[in-house]
């Protein structure tokens, strides 16, 4: 049961987060766009997996890759991995990976071990309209991937999880549903799970964003339980982003000090 009251406007100041776990590295370089990547290089460029061996990711999963200086990291569509990569012209070597140990189901794991095959059989690459292509020493490609898009203006996502400001990134409660969208005037709007909210949002240098202040409607909601202070936790959460990533269908907000200030699924 819900009381209403006279809508208001009312402001959410940035929660401090002591948050440190899944700290991200340093801002990487402004992305490239496909076309001008060569053999000049790969760092500042991501990639979403379009085939392996010839053959499409499985339904539900996102494999993803992005270049950093001498660093790679990204998603086998069940685990997060990094390591580093050697590039001379258009010949490329993956060295040693490394990453997180979740369990997956046995087909995405299979893909998983199947991908870090292909990158450790990849010599050389081709960067063209979009599209990485990686080569095997015989010439033949082994995984190929389409340019991640990173702008966030016209988008809209749901989200997953948020920091609640209490050292912790919990899940969305059941029953409630919250929403973000990002237009290209610089104004961020959506649902908190109970208030409408709006504010606004800025980029700057591809990976790095600026929230807020945001303000929302002044509806009380009684249930489901815990449904306001989830509101009011969220909006906080989002009023500490200072770096953002798009892969595949994900976004994440980070704050400053690497910690996850909320995930999202891109909204369809």
């Amino acid at each position: 049961m819900q009381k209403t009251k006279i809508i208001t406007m009312f402001s959410f100041g940035a929660a401090a987060l002591s948050l440190v776990a899944c700290a991200l590295p340093p801002a990487p370089p402004p992305r490239q766009p496909a076309s001008r990547i060569g053999a000049t290089g790969l760092a500042g460029s991501s990639w979403v997996l379009e085939s392996l061996n010839d053959q499409p990711p499985l339904a539900n999963t996102i494999i993803t890759l992005n270049f950093e200086a001498n660093r790679v990291n990204g998603s086998d569509g069940c685990n997060r991995f990094m390591g580093g990569y050697t590039l001379d012209g258009f010949n490329i070597v993956f060295g040693q990976l490394a990453g997180t140990l979740m369990a997956c189901p046995e087909p995405i794991m299979q893909q998983a071990a199947d991908f870090q095959q292909a990158l450790a059989n990849t010599r050389s690459f081709r960067a063209a309209d979009g599209r990485l292509t990686l080569l095997d020493e015989a010439g033949s490609a082994v995984a190929t991937f389409v340019a991640q898009e990173t702008d966030l203006a016209g988008t809209s996502w749901r989200v997953l999880s948020y920091n609640n400001g209490k050292q912790a990134v919990v899940s969305v409660i059941t029953g409630t549903e919250l929403t973000v969208a990002f237009d290209s005037e610089g104004r961020i709007s959506g649902n908190a799970g109970c208030n409408a909210f709006m504010g606004s949002y800025k980029v700057e240098d591809d990976s790095k964003i600026i929230i807020g202040p945001l303000a929302a409607t002044r509806k009380l909601c009684n249930t489901p339980e815990g449904v306001m202070e989830q509101e009011t936790q969220f909006l906080a959460a989002l009023e500490t982003a200072a770096t953002y990533r798009i892969e595949g269908d994900r976004l994440q907000l980070r704050a400053a000090d690497g910690a996850m200030a909320a995930n999202f699924q891109r909204a369809k």
